[in-house]
């Protein structure tokens, strides 16, 4: 006479003890809740070499064909000209305490011009850089480049403007979000787009 009341006991023990369980587990199985954001882009350089510097002779200090600028969190860019290679990025830890391996972020093997100019705000580095195939003669540059770097800085977007007397300026936004490179006319970056578009 007791027997299916116990039974209906039983199974709505049961059915309670599942929606527990399932509930408890639905708590911890959200792995988007505590993942980091994708857009943090972690950083996954190595750092264990020694800053290098431009191979290209100057007379005085400090060399104009090398540039470093320093970040609101403590790490270091630097850029430098190669004879043959181009322009040459590598960036330094405060943590690991060295600096990435040097690497050729525009590869050319036309002279150098001119000097390299570094701006940073927010995370976000521009560079300016001239080349040019009779620079040492007084002749403007024939290949002058606007670069960005924002994250872990493992990559650079580079615009090439090609027989142009070169930027003069950048001019990064304090949230780092926009770039604005100057001469008589503009080129704009953005961290949503990239460089623009002609």
């Amino acid at each position: 006479m007791h027997r299916p009341g116990i039974q209906m006991l039983v199974r709505a023990t049961a059915a309670v003890s599942v929606v527990i369980a399932a509930a408890a587990c639905g708590a911890h199985q959200d792995p988007a809740m505590n993942a980091p954001s994708v857009s943090a882009s972690p950083d996954s350089s190595v750092y264990a070499a020694e800053l290098e510097k431009s191979d290209l002779p100057w007379s005085g200090s400090p060399s104009p064909y090398n540039a470093e600028v320093k970040l609101d969190d403590g790490r270091r860019v630097a850029l430098h000209y190669l004879r043959g290679k181009g322009l040459v990025e590598q960036h330094y830890s405060p943590r690991a305490k060295a600096w990435t391996e040097p690497k050729v972020i525009y590869r050319t093997k036309t002279d150098a011009c001119q000097g390299i100019e570094l701006r940073t705000k927010n995370g976000t580095v521009a560079a300016i850089a001239d080349f040019g195939s009779y620079c040492y003669d007084g002749e403007p540059p024939t290949e002058s480049i606007a670069a960005v770097g924002t994250g872990s800085l493992a990559e650079w977007s580079v615009n090439v403007t090609k027989d142009f007397d070169g930027w003069e300026r950048a001019s990064v936004s304090d949230d780092g979000q926009q770039v604005v490179f100057g001469r008589d006319t503009t080129l704009r970056w953005s961290r949503a787009d990239g460089f623009e578009r002609p």
